[in-house]
């Protein structure tokens, strides 16, 4: 089960935390794994960790936002099976304490970012016959979380292209689904809680974790193999869905 055998699978922000995660369970399934990182040095370790066990990973210094960019990219990669739109920033801040820079950076990586991926990435998968897109959302687009205008805003569009790109593709074979994870321990929580709060990480660290009901955050293999599963053939008769995987964070906390 879950064999990606003979498939080609692009990967967005692939080095680390959640994208890292992904990349490597593709890989080990048997996807050959393409990574477009800001920098060709930060895929670094996911291409260590994939091809040192093995697998194929090749990586491509792409700015998400950067529409000739990408185009070009996916132009050199070709047909694919599998795009999985993980690159993202984060952002802190209300409505009217969210300045009009961050909110533009905000919107053209999370925003434009994927759409550019999903502009160049389609042709590539009818090219191949078909294919499956995962877009990587956030309960931040399911809830009202504090201080996350911008990232909410930035969600919301994705979850909401997701189910547009769902229906606009098919019928040509092309599944589109998204993934809502809630709070996930990635080296960006432990870079903002030492940022932060470099006085009591621990506390904080306990306290960010039993947001949680299940009481702690998702591992970023848990989120892979949830990303694995919607790639499969295992899971054909799925689009135009939204994943969440929070720990009961979106039902349970009343």
């Amino acid at each position: 089960m879950f064999s990606l055998t003979n498939k080609k699978a692009v990967v967005t922000g692939g080095g680390s935390g959640i994208g890292k995660a992904i990349a490597t369970i593709l890989a080990r399934q048997g996807a050959e794994v393409h990574i477009l990182e800001l920098g060709i040095e930060q895929a670094e370790s996911t291409l260590a960790e994939i091809n040192g066990n093995g697998g194929k990973a090749f990586s491509y210094a792409c700015d998400v936002a950067d529409h000739q960019n990408v185009k070009e990219i996916f132009n050199q990669i070709g047909a694919i099976n599998i795009l999985v739109n993980n690159a993202g920033i984060a952002h802190i801040g209300k409505a009217d304490t969210t300045e009009e820079s961050d909110f533009d950076r905000v919107m053209n990586v999370n925003v434009k970012g994927v759409y550019n991926c999903l502009y160049a990435a389609i042709p590539q998968l009818r090219a191949a016959g078909g294919g499956v897109i995962i877009n990587m959302a956030s309960i931040a687009s399911l809830i009202g979380l504090p201080d996350r205008f911008a990232y909410s805003t930035a969600k919301g569009a994705v979850k909401a292209m997701t189910m547009s790109v769902a229906k606009d593709y098919i019928g040509e074979n092309i599944r589109c689904n998204s993934i809502s994870p809630a709070r996930v321990h990635t080296p960006f929580v432990d870079g903002f809680l030492q940022k932060n709060y470099p006085d009591n990480i621990d506390e904080m660290f306990e306290k960010l974790s039993k947001t949680q009901p299940i009481g702690r955050m998702a591992k970023p293999e848990e989120v892979g193999a949830l990303a694995l599963y919607l790639c499969s053939d295992e899971a054909s008769f799925i689009t135009g869905c939204d994943y969440p995987i929070d720990g009961g964070f979106t039902t349970l906390n009343n």
